[in-house]
């Protein structure tokens, strides 16, 4: 059989891990899944070392086919749609009696799969990018000073991969160029000299990449470019590419309205599979390498707000500016609340906002805070809704043991004195803060979350937390 779109879908559908349904999850939520798979007896599992803080690091193969390959995930700790992934595909290939039996028979007969999911533990406990060092991993394959550098380096001497992938998540802000798409899968074939040479294990590489692209367009269309081709000494992926390996790094981008990355999990799940296809029968050296040329290099013009010809008064004078806003994450446990900052201010024309609005003829209008103490008891919607139409984006609660506690108010709630209002936007400030006329206010901007004040029960989701 040769795998189409339905094909792909129906195997998703079968066999995403739901235990991962959020990107928050840590290496104990793992552990047990692993064991899942050690018992389904279609992979084998091999600890291959363990993290600076004593975190098992773990091998996964699959086949005995003559083909090597080798994958890994988060190596970046804030990383994780790859390693959700991986477990889908773990799930496929413990499956039986599906419809996908032949096909699972044929990659275990010409493939040999390995894989490393999660090969960054620590940074994952804390979700953050880099080791518990502090270094950058990806940055560690020529000094390997790292134990994880040094496992994952070990195990590319150890297997000779004919194929490798290299698996990231990249930044919400990437879009198609010239469009407000945001690139959901960018692709690339790391150079592996500063000249950015073609040779036959990266023209393969390349090969595989169209092939990704092909079926990545019938799922995302017009949603997929090429990550950033300058050589990086130091990276994996090129080190990789220099070592003989073909080298693919897939990065996962954003899908809008999928803050969970759920959409993009399914779309590596979807370029893996096809991958592992196109690999075992060889039809990716068919492939041209004009069509990998052709697929077009991330932009970064993505913005979460932009706010459009907002005209703004300061001693009694004028000026229509655009405004950039950030949603940025702050971990929290588990979980995350959102801290929406003013990342830009001036002529934006160029830019695009996931929430994007004219706001022409509109004025910016400074926020206040509510002057009396409440019970966060005391809190619902009609009352927001209420502090909101009068100007108020900030409400001071009697608790002081709240502080740090998420809330999905649409307004700031805040146990002692602060006020989170900054007056007039400026760079780095708080994003909080209206936009009307002198007579009404449309639009309330409250932590970087824009509410249209004329629209009832917003399907909004908000992630706050208590200051």
């Amino acid at each position: 059989m040769k795998l189409i779109k339905d094909d792909l879908i129906k195997a998703f559908s079968l066999y995403e891990e739901k235990a991962l349904m959020h990107r928050r999850f840590k290496h104990a939520d793992i552990l047990s899944l692993l064991e899942n798979v050690r018992s389904s007896g279609r992979l084998s599992i091999t600890e291959i070392g363990k993290s600076t803080e004593n975190r098992s690091i773990c091998r996964l193969q699959y086949g005995q086919g003559p083909i090597k390959i080798l994958l890994w995930s988060q190596m970046h700790g804030d990383e994780p749609t790859a390693t959700m992934a991986l477990f889908d595909l773990f799930n496929f290939f413990g499956g039986e009696d599906d419809g996908f039996d032949a096909f699972r028979n044929e990659i275990a007969s010409k493939l040999t799969l390995y894989f490393i999911p999660m090969l960054n533990p620590d940074g994952t406990e804390r979700f953050q990018r880099r080791t518990a060092m502090d270094v950058d991993m990806n940055r560690d394959a020529r000094a390997t000073a790292t134990v994880e550098g040094a496992l994952l380096k070990e195990q590319a001497m150890l297997l000779k991969p004919d194929f490798a992938f290299n698996l990231h998540n990249q930044n919400n802000y990437y879009n198609i160029p010239g469009t407000n798409t945001p690139v959901t899968i960018s692709l690339l074939a790391p150079a592996y000299d500063y000249a950015r040479s073609i040779n036959e294990t990266r023209a393969d590489a390349m090969r595989v990449i169209v092939g990704i692209n092909k079926i990545l367009q019938e799922f995302v269309p017009n949603a997929v470019a090429k990550y950033d081709d300058e050589h990086t000494p130091r990276g994996f992926g090129d080190n990789f590419q220099k070592w003989g390996a073909r080298t693919i790094l897939i990065e996962s981008g954003a899908y809008v309205g999928d803050p969970e990355k759920m959409m993009v999990r399914k779309c590596n799940f979807v370029a893996l599979l096809k991958s592992f296809e196109e690999i075992a029968r060889q039809s990716f050296v068919s492939y041209s390498l004009v069509d990998y040329e052709a697929i077009p290099f991330n932009d970064e013009k993505l913005h979460d707000v932009l706010l459009r010809n907002l005209t703004i008064e300061q001693n009694g004078a004028q000026i229509v500016v655009d405004i950039a806003i950030r949603q940025n994450e702050k971990t929290i446990g588990s979980d995350y609340c959102v801290a929406g900052v003013v990342e830009d201010i001036g002529d934006l024309q160029d830019f695009y906002g996931y929430q994007d609005l004219d706001v022409s003829g509109l004025k910016f209008i400074p926020a206040k805070k509510y002057d009396n103490i409440l019970l966060i008891d005391q809190l619902d919607h009609n009352l927001i809704q209420n502090l909101l139409c009068k100007g108020i984006t900030t409400v001071h609660i009697r608790d002081g043991e709240a502080a740090g506690k998420l809330h999905q108010f649409p307004i700031n709630i805040v146990s002692s004195e602060s006020f989170l209002s900054e007056g007039l936007p400026k760079l780095g400030s708080m994003a909080n803060f209206f936009i009307g006329t002198d007579e009404n206010i449309r639009y309330a901007i409250v932590n970087g979350y824009v509410l249209d004040l004329t629209v009832a029960n917003q399907d909004l989701h908000y992630k706050n937390s208590v200051y």
